[in-house]
């Protein structure tokens, strides 16, 4: 290793085991294996058996070794790191990194990857699902139609956010997919944008995935790249409610933000809730379908991301991530810790510490959306402020 940083120098130890991490999690991620190969086959045999027959989903194979992982990871000589919050804070990555493996491990595995998951990601609360179901007591407002129409192709889209992208200093990789669950997904470990091949944008949805992914996703995939240490690029432990919770408040602050969107959101908690009390595919979508009366494309997309692997619970976390961000940034605290990569919440200390040490650097890229709150609907205020 090169010794010509100060930082290093003065931290051997830490560096050393970040590199050693490093070399390990490279392809610990998770939304590349969780997705189904076969969504749109499915979703068509489940139309035509008129929703009375749980899809059969397969998964792409895992190609890296997981228990020669996780002997390697639980090898690592933690002790060895000279502080003692960042030696408890590895500590916590290499059980985090573990029950990531186990969670891919277990993909299409039933309740064996859903108790992975659970380990990694929680469920729902009781005051979670209130929360939700407060906010669908709120109808959607009367929006400009244009807006919301879905009539921009995939490369129109991809024309659009190559565009958007030119305010930054990065290069945007765009990839064509139909095997991913939402209209547009980042990959981190690629730094590639992936857009649903056969999906129509409205031009709102075209704003929101610009905010969403580009804004919060990208950013925080390239700022985590520039840190001398690789734990922001690969992510820290519980990254995940953060980080969606800064990608919708992105969207929020850039005034694209809509009741239907926070609507789509709760019911993704009411879908995961779902898993909790047994249900299978059929009856999360008779759930959203019949009771909350989506239609039902909207429902077969929020039971597929809830079911995928075998039960995912990890989208409850956008709602509870904004309501966080929102408070955080409302008490007047600096979100730039948590652009600093793939950071959670709960390890802002950190951040701030290694940023006084130098082992952390200044963000290299912003978010444009939170210099200026741009949003001008006040029941959506009025609803994040009262959330529990």
């Amino acid at each position: 290793m090169k010794m010509n940083n100060p930082t290093i120098q003065d931290h051997p130890y830490l560096f050393k085991i970040d590199e050693s991490l490093n070399k390990m999690v490279k392809k610990i991620e998770l939304l590349n294996y969780i997705n189904p190969i076969n969504i749109e086959q499915e979703k068509r045999n489940f139309f035509s058996s008129k929703y009375n027959i749980n899809p059969s989903f397969k998964y792409k194979k895992i190609d890296f070794d997981a228990h020669k992982i996780q002997q390697q990871l639980f090898s690592q000589d933690i002790n060895s790191i000279e502080d003692e919050e960042s030696r408890a804070f590895y500590r916590e990555v290499i059980y985090d990194y573990s029950g990531l493996i186990q969670c891919i491990e277990t993909i299409g595995q039933g309740r064996k990857f859903y108790y992975n998951a659970l380990k990694s990601f929680g469920t729902p609360t009781e005051k979670d699902v209130e929360n939700a179901k407060f906010i669908l007591h709120f109808s959607d407002e009367h929006f400009d139609e244009n807006k919301m129409i879905p009539m921009y192709s995939v490369n129109e889209a991809a024309a659009y956010f190559e565009d958007f992208v030119k305010r930054y200093n990065f290069n945007l990789n765009i990839k064509l997919s139909t095997k991913i669950a939402a209209a547009a997904m980042v990959q981190n470990n690629t730094q590639t944008l992936i857009l649903k091949k056969n999906h129509k944008f409205s031009a709102n949805q075209l704003k929101v995935l610009a905010h969403h992914e580009i804004g919060v996703h990208l950013v925080t995939t390239f700022n985590g790249l520039e840190q001398p240490l690789k734990i922001f690029h690969n992510g820290f432990p519980k990254n995940v409610e953060t980080q969606e919770g800064l990608a919708v408040f992105s969207e929020y602050m850039s005034g694209c933000l809509t009741m239907h969107r926070l609507r789509e959101l709760s019911y993704r908690v009411i879908a995961a809730d779902s898993l909790r009390r047994g249900f299978n595919f059929c009856d999360t979508f008779d759930v959203l379908h019949n009771q909350y009366k989506l239609n039902r494309e909207e429902a077969y997309n929020i039971t597929l991301r809830a079911h995928r692997g075998g039960g995912f619970t990890k989208d409850y976390t956008y709602l509870t991530g904004l309501k966080k961000v929102y408070d955080t940034y409302h008490n007047k605290e600096s979100l730039n810790p948590l652009l600093a990569g793939k950071v959670s919440l709960e390890h802002v200390s950190i951040v701030n510490k290694w940023l006084a040490q130098g082992v952390a650097k200044e963000n290299t890229y912003e978010n444009f959306a939170f210099n200026q709150n741009e949003n001008i609907n006040p029941k959506l205020d009025f609803i994040l402020k009262n959330l529990k």
